[in-house]
């Protein structure tokens, strides 16, 4: 486990700085950060689980500001931008008309839930994306939190393993 023992072995700042490009809430990396050395890959895994169950709705929202609409480029040169760039590559690909109504569909969910629509897009092509986004529209502001906090972990996850594979 190179990677794993990599990642036990970072000074704690680098650690968090790690952290932050797969969650960007403080609290996420400060906690995982800390429970340091983890001597499995599912150690690691469970905490990070508690730590993104222990994030209130300001943290989710600190780690949702970080991420760029479904659909449009992420900003910025860094590792958490490519990330989101190589995610959403496939929705990227979609047709014109789908990824216009993406765009709209963007407009309405952050009008309707006051944050960026989140979705582990990894693999997956536009029109499904669509097909979620305009699903959840429907979802009322409690149930749709939970969703987003489970789209949450699932790119927390992914980039968890592209921190451990570095």
């Amino acid at each position: 486990m190179p990677g794993l023992d990599r990642f036990n072995a970072l000074p704690a700042d680098q650690a968090r700085r790690e952290l932050v490009a797969c969650c960007a809430a403080q609290r996420f990396a400060e906690a995982v950060a800390e429970a340091r050395p983890y001597p499995h890959e599912e150690a690691l895994r469970e905490t990070a689980d508690k730590a993104l169950a222990d994030l209130d709705w300001a943290d989710v929202s600190q780690a949702l500001a970080a991420h760029p609409r479904i659909g449009e480029r992420a900003t910025g040169d860094g590792r958490e931008a490519s990330w989101s760039a190589a995610e959403q590559s496939a929705a990227a690909a979609g047709d014109a008309d789908v990824r216009q109504q993406i765009i709209a569909g963007n407009v309405a969910y952050e009008q309707r839930f006051g944050h960026v629509f989140l979705i582990c897009a990894a693999g997956r092509p536009a029109e499904e994306i669509l097909a979620d986004l305009t699903a959840r529209l429907d979802h009322d502001p409690a149930e749709e939190r939970q969703v987003v906090r489970e789209e949450l972990r699932k790119i927390v996850y992914l980039r968890l393993e592209k921190v451990l594979s570095a």
